[in-house]
């Protein structure tokens, strides 16, 4: 039969094992924090402007239509 953790006074080795499971996470929260270097990353900055030629419009669609086919029935 099963004895209860409580009242055999197992559950002392549970509270153990918990907190010595905690205790190591912790740990190496710490290591990882201290030795990673974090390197400052510059802010990337992106052209708003939109500048379309029609020419190269036209010449990616017409690779476009030379590449693939569409079906005429989705099916």
């Amino acid at each position: 039969m099963i004895e209860n953790p409580f009242e055999s006074g197992h559950i002392k080795n549970y509270v153990l094992l918990y907190a010595s499971i905690v205790v190591i996470m912790v740990l190496f929260f710490i290591a990882s924090t201290l030795f990673n270097d974090v390197k400052k990353v510059d802010k990337k900055v992106f052209n708003t402007k939109v500048v379309k030629k029609e020419t190269d419009i036209k010449s990616i669609d017409q690779n476009i239509t030379s590449k693939f086919k569409l079906l005429k029935e989705a099916y």
